[in-house]
């Protein structure tokens, strides 16, 4: 049985002047504002027999952990930027499949979850940060996603029914870049930091703006 995964990748946008969105080209989502530039990537699979950069497939055995490794990187000379991903699951996904976001080399979270929002995580990244290189960022804990372990065989065969068009499970992985400036996290005096509270505010108002800026126009 094969779990596809598809990836919408974050490219390259370049811009001086704020709340400028551009798209670079068409089999790729970029949503960046200002100029910040990044880019979603991952290795392509052997079973990826059409090599299209946006899809990956596996093959699921129970139990089995399955190398998955979506990474987005920030360029260097990139403003800072809240630095967002949103995984979208499929409704049959969390049946089969299980996994856990990144942690750094030290065991801390590097993306944070956006409160109220299924499946969008964020973190800030700074200009000092790629002022002269650029900045890479996994998105999950240790590059796997892992076949759950009550996975059968019945379920398997039933993803797949005869004479019926297959509903195997995907998981969506997006990146979006929102300049910080003007994203600020509040301060109250006299405390010289912001609350998770304040930092969680700001980037729900930035991630607000991404959604407006790459939600299509209705049509006419």
């Amino acid at each position: 049985m094969i779990l596809a995964l598809i990836l919408a990748f974050s490219g390259v946008v370049g811009g001086t002047v704020a709340w400028l969105i551009a798209s670079p080209d068409p089999l790729i989502n970029t949503f960046t504002y200002g100029d910040i530039d990044i880019t979603l990537t991952e290795t392509d699979t052997a079973l990826d027999k059409d090599h299209d950069p946006n899809t990956n497939d596996y093959e699921m055995l129970p139990g089995e952990e399955i190398s998955k490794d979506p990474k987005v990187t920030v360029l260097a000379e990139s403003e800072s930027n809240w630095l967002f991903v949103k995984l979208e699951k499929s409704e049959n996904f969390d049946s089969f499949m299980e996994y856990e976001m990144a942690v750094d080399t030290e065991g801390n979270a590097i993306w944070t979850e956006l409160t109220g929002v299924e499946g969008v995580y964020f973190r800030a990244v700074q200009a000092e940060e790629v002022e002269s290189e650029n900045i890479v960022f996994r998105v999950l804990k240790d590059d796997i996603v892992k076949v759950k372990e009550s996975v059968t065989k019945e379920m398997l065969n039933a993803l797949d029914p005869e004479g019926q068009p297959a509903a195997y499970p995907t998981l969506t992985v997006s990146a979006y870049a929102v300049q910080y400036s003007g994203f600020e996290p509040e301060v109250t005096a006299p405390a010289t930091e912001p609350t998770d509270e304040q930092i969680q505010a700001a980037a729900a108002l930035a991630w607000e703006e991404a959604v407006k800026a790459t939600t299509p126009a209705p049509a006419p």
